[in-house]
């Protein structure tokens, strides 16, 4: 084999490898980047859950305050 060929297959090499860490990396920090944008999203949904509890919870209050209000 020639050098130039030699050179070419090192240098092919080489920059697959770098290809590849470089890739490696950024899939780590996408993973985690969604496993925090996951975590955000599930605290928003139970957030969103509690809502209607709440305000059945303060219906309720309401009503007995104005109850309260009218026996005095």
């Amino acid at each position: 084999m020639s050098d130039a060929v030699i050179v070419a297959i090192i240098t092919s090499s080489l920059t697959l490898l770098g290809v590849w860490m470089q890739n490696s990396k950024t899939v780590a920090i996408i993973e985690t980047k969604l496993n925090a944008l996951t975590k955000s999203v599930e605290k928003h949904n139970n957030f969103a859950e509690k809502i209607p509890v709440i305000e059945e919870q303060i219906k309720v209050a309401n009503h007995r305050i104005d109850d309260l209000e009218k026996k005095f």
